[in-house]
């Protein structure tokens, strides 16, 4: 008897089942189904207009699937807008981070959401109190909590995207290409919030071009070509010449030949 992916690893926090987008008569995503457990990290990558950002949105609730189903810890969800997507602990970073640039991490992270006094005054203590606490969980050495974000590193700046998620309790973490634009010192540290988050039980779609760092961090690599998923694979039984040609060729590991696997460099 084999088993299934179910009975040997529990029910995934997110199954996307035959998910259909389409613009116009273009099948952007065609057919698509991919699923993430707790504590995994999956990255998602393809080319330019793979069709991994639209697949993405349908999770997030920024784009509606024209057909297929989602199910959130094993049961059906109906995701149709980004507070839909909220109510399912779903969170969302996207590569321009949506932070407010002249106001500082605790505003940032209530931004919306604000902590009232009795009064209905803002409550800033309160909010500078719950900011340091997932500070101190996830980035220990953040110490910037009164500077306007616009002053902060690209690194520090990840953390308090990530810190508001998380404080919001998100148990579905999708994260658009979180290590662009940053030097290696502060891609290192977005490293370290990612396998905290893990280490904590999350799960992380994880959208990048970035191969390297996919492989950094992904148990498994899901890619897409032209609107649907080439395959799946754990990250620990693949190179990354045969991801690339997954990427580039649509083809699976051991299926590409000698002179197609040189091809690639």
């Amino acid at each position: 008897m084999t088993m299934t992916a179910e009975t040997s690893k529990g029910v995934p926090l997110v199954d996307m089942r035959d998910i259909r987008v389409a613009f116009g008569g273009v099948h952007a995503v065609d057919g698509v189904s991919i699923d993430l457990y707790p504590g995994e990290v999956v990255g998602l990558v393809g080319g330019n207009g793979a069709g991994k950002t639209t697949l993405i949105k349908t999770l997030s609730g920024a784009h509606r699937a024209d057909s297929g189903e989602i199910y959130i810890n094993g049961q059906r969800a109906v995701i149709e807008t980004p507070r839909d997507a909220k109510k399912y602990a779903i969170e969302t970073i996207y590569q321009t981070l949506a932070l407010a640039e002249n106001i500082d991490a605790p505003s940032n992270m209530f931004l919306g959401r604000e902590i009232l006094t009795r009064w209905g005054t803002l409550d800033d203590r309160a909010m500078e109190q719950a900011a340091r606490r997932v500070m101190g969980r996830l980035n220990p050495q953040f110490q910037n909590l009164k500077s306007a974000v616009q002053s902060l590193s690209g690194g520090q700046r990840q953390s308090v995207a990530i810190a508001r998620a998380v404080h919001f309790n998100a148990k579905i973490i999708i994260m658009d290409e979180p290590t662009a634009a940053l030097g290696p010192a502060e891609t290192a540290q977005v490293q370290d919030l990612i396998l905290q988050l893990k280490a904590e039980g999350l799960g992380i779609f994880l959208i990048s071009h970035d191969i390297h760092g996919v492989f950094d961090l992904a148990d498994r690599i899901t890619v897409m070509l032209q609107g649907k998923i080439v395959g799946t694979v754990a990250r620990g039984e693949v190179t990354k010449d045969e991801v690339l040609a997954m990427i580039i060729m649509g083809k699976l590991p051991g299926t590409a030949t000698e002179e197609e696997m040189e091809d690639l460099h």
